[in-house]
């Protein structure tokens, strides 16, 4: 779904579907973001495949590489905090990814609203 926030056409993914979590899951995710002319792309922690936040599986770099390299932001929508709390590198990275403009970990849409709108404000 389509929603456009403060001004950014945002992609919602869909909460029910096939787990996402690979290469080619975010390069289709880019193509269909492309298709619709969004800028972000919002995906619920419900849909990413098990394991995708175990660093060693590598599957969260390798996804989120891609949307950094096709300069497509990207929002992760849910409660990751289970698994912040089994890996302290998990969570650095969280925490240092949060800091920029290019991929974030929210709770909810109401944050992303929240990220989105202190942006329109700070330009």
């Amino acid at each position: 779904m389509l929603e456009t926030t403060h001004g950014v056409p945002v992609f919602h993914c869909a909460p029910e579907g096939p787990p996402l979590g690979t290469e080619r899951d975010a390069a289709d995710l880019i193509g269909e973001a492309w298709s619709r002319q969004a800028r972000l792309i919002a995906i619920p922690v419900s849909r990413l495949a098990e394991g995708f936040f175990r660093l060693e599986t590598r599957a969260l770099g390798e996804f989120t590489q891609k949307f950094v390299n096709y300069r497509v932001r990207l929002a992760f929508l849910g409660d990751i905090s289970e698994h912040v709390q089994r890996s302290p590198a998990l969570a650095s990275y969280v925490r240092e990814i949060n800091r920029g403009n290019q991929i974030w970990f929210l709770a909810d849409r109401a944050e992303l609203d929240q990220r989105l709108g202190a942006e329109v404000q700070a330009h």
